[in-house]
């Protein structure tokens, strides 16, 4: 594996020449359940922002979520603000050097914890997230459901069994980028390259004629649908945003008020619902659930916006004007239609409101 990988494995990513714990952290966060290539950017701008966990450590939430807006997975961002004060409030600015200490902080599991204490201190420790998963159970033919505990502890066991007796600090960088590189470029989930594979001869799976049965998991989420309303209020004040719960779809973002119906929609602002405007309707794309999402545009001229009370406010839930949107930290689809729309919550020309 350590060979394969310094011959055939990746070695352009931006994380892959550091031994920073900080930046490995980070690249190791920002990975799960996102795609390389969607990650690099935003590494390198969260890098510009917070060249180290102390610069973290001191952001504001809104300032780490308007970086993260668009990767997905929010708590990933709530989390790392917290696991960088951790680190500086209790560890003194610098990561524990093992595992064991690593999974203690916030956000951080095991796999990663393994991942951080493999590349940068060398420690005897695989990693187990689902490339790795996949790749082990084809290997060594495990057949057991990977959606018990109990079957992916074993499987752990069997993954740090196989770690080489001899690896050395460097070594274990590249077996471990190793097993990273196969899952994701050769082993991969629906075809795999298995004539390429360095695991060919030994791989169960491959002599089973069978890698696609490979890992074993009975429980899969369902995917459902959700129709949301979305009411894009703006006047001369700029934009009204509200922030969205700290649990459930793009916690603790900046968002436009959603509603589960246009009746509810319309019974938070019952004395302008005349004035409301649809906007055609569009589709965003969960991992597990597709959205609806149907804009509804509200403009508030000046006369409108002085008789526009305090019941009314309360009715569209808490949030508050904001003239420049784009600093916020919003879903990405939001984001995209407001900047299709050319609306950003700065004060428009007078043509609009009168």
């Amino acid at each position: 594996m350590v060979q394969w990988q310094r011959g055939h494995g990746r070695h352009d990513l931006p994380w892959q020449q550091t031994r920073d714990p900080y930046r490995v952290w980070l690249s190791e966060v920002m990975l799960q359940q996102t795609q390389v290539v969607t990650v690099l950017g935003y590494y390198a701008r969260f890098l510009e922002a917070f060249p180290d966990v102390r610069a973290l450590a001191q952001a504001h939430q809104d300032e780490v979520l308007a970086l993260w807006a668009g990767l997905g997975y929010y708590s990933r961002a709530r989390n790392l603000l917290r696991c960088a004060q951790q680190v500086c409030s209790v560890h003194g600015g610098e990561f524990p050097r093992s595992s064991t200490e690593l999974a203690t902080l916030p956000g951080i599991g095991p796999s990663t914890a393994a991942a951080i204490a493999a590349f940068c201190f060398g420690e005897r420790s695989s990693i187990l997230d689902a490339n790795v998963q996949r790749v082990l159970s084809r290997v060594l033919g495990f057949g057991e459901d990977l959606s018990g505990v109990r079957h992916v502890r074993t499987l752990w066991q069997m993954a740090n069994s196989l770690i080489p007796e001899d690896a050395t600090p460097e070594a274990m960088a590249a077996y471990t980028q190793g097993l990273m590189d196969l899952g994701a470029t050769v082993c991969t989930p629906r075809q795999p390259a298995c004539t390429a594979c360095p695991m060919r001869g030994v791989c169960v799976a491959e002599q089973q004629g069978t890698p696609l049965a490979y890992p074993v998991r009975s429980s899969k989420l369902k995917r459902t649908a959700e129709n949301w309303w979305m009411l894009v209020l703006r006047s001369r004040e700029g934009l009204w945003l509200q922030r969205r719960p700290q649990q459930g779809i793009w916690a603790g973002l900046h968002c436009l008020p959603l509603f589960s119906s246009e009746e509810a929609l319309r019974a938070a602002i019952p004395h302008h619902a005349g004035r409301l405007q649809h906007q055609p309707m569009f589709k965003h794309v969960l991992t597990h659930k597709d959205l609806y999402l149907h804009p509804v545009v509200f403009d508030l001229a000046d006369e409108a916006l002085m008789a526009f009370g305090n019941d009314d406010r309360q009715e569209v839930l808490e949030g508050g004007w904001t003239e420049d949107s784009r600093r916020m930290g919003l879903p990405a689809p939001v984001r995209k239609w407001l900047d299709a729309q050319g609306t950003s919550g700065q004060p428009a020309t007078r043509e609009l409101w009168d």
